[in-house]
């Protein structure tokens, strides 16, 4: 079971990922854009490992490993969310969530996005406090968490380079990418980061935080459910003739074998 002292500092990381959540919600009302709390998302997730890594010890080997694998991909995240979005305004997924709540989203949204991205993030951040807590040097075995994100990190940003280039070309009409990792998946990305996440749910279990794996369930039933495969392509067969013949031919989320077309 967690150490009396964790707790404390588990919940001291939820004031340090509510300050950069609460920057971002004054900027995005000047802006009326909700949606730059993406950018912000993996952010979150350092101000909780900042908050563990000096509770814990900076120079200490399992919190060095834990907080560079973190910056890693936070940092990549978070600058190609800033890339993507430039210049595009609000995403069209934060318009419907500012028409539903209108008259005073700008308020609304307080708790609505940005509060509720602060809590999720606090939860999910949960890996990061119960490997960083361990004494036990890293070893051997850590080997299989490395292991599994190293290839949820690859699948993530592969997945996420392919999909730039693909819409740098501009195509017209209802194309659909279908090839590279996208051609065994449709939301490859997606899955990379589901098993970047079990990867530090296994950093956490070889220090012996069995307890965290709350936050890697939470991940994955958002990805699969909640903000992830299921929102995006809640209307997206109707709004793009092509992408229904995709889903019939190509896993949503773990990669496999293209299916023969009906």
């Amino acid at each position: 079971m967690p150490e009396p002292q964790l707790p404390h500092i588990w919940f001291t990381a939820l004031g340090a990922i509510a300050i950069p959540a609460l920057l971002c919600w004054i900027a995005s009302i000047p802006l009326r854009d909700a949606s730059i709390v993406d950018r912000a998302w993996s952010l979150l997730f350092v101000a909780a490992g900042l908050v563990y890594a000096l509770a814990f010890g900076a120079t200490s080997p399992r919190v060095l490993l834990t907080g560079a694998l973190l910056l890693a991909w936070a940092l990549r995240l978070a600058l190609h969310i800033t890339v993507r979005n430039w210049g595009h305004g609000e995403d069209r997924r934060y318009q419907q969530i500012r028409r539903n709540n209108e008259p005073g989203f700008a308020w609304k949204s307080l708790y609505i996005v940005f509060g509720l991205q602060a809590v999720l993030a606090w939860i999910i951040s949960l890996p990061l406090l119960g490997s960083m807590a361990g004494n036990r040097p890293p070893g051997w075995r850590d080997a299989p968490g490395i292991a599994l994100w190293v290839v949820g990190f690859a699948f993530e940003w592969i997945g996420d380079a392919q999909l730039a280039r693909f819409r740098a070309l501009k195509r017209t009409g209802d194309a659909v990418l279908d090839t590279g990792l996208w051609r065994y998946s449709r939301h490859p990305n997606y899955f990379g980061d589901c098993c970047l996440w079990w990867g530090f749910y296994l950093l956490a279990l070889s220090a012996g935080a069995w307890w965290t794996i709350v936050a890697p369930i939470l991940m994955t039933v958002l990805l699969l459910r909640v903000s992830g495969v299921a929102l995006l392509e809640r209307d997206i067969g109707a709004r793009r003739p092509a992408y229904r013949a995709y889903i019939e031919r190509t896993n949503a989320f773990f990669p496999g074998p293209r299916r023969a077309a009906r």
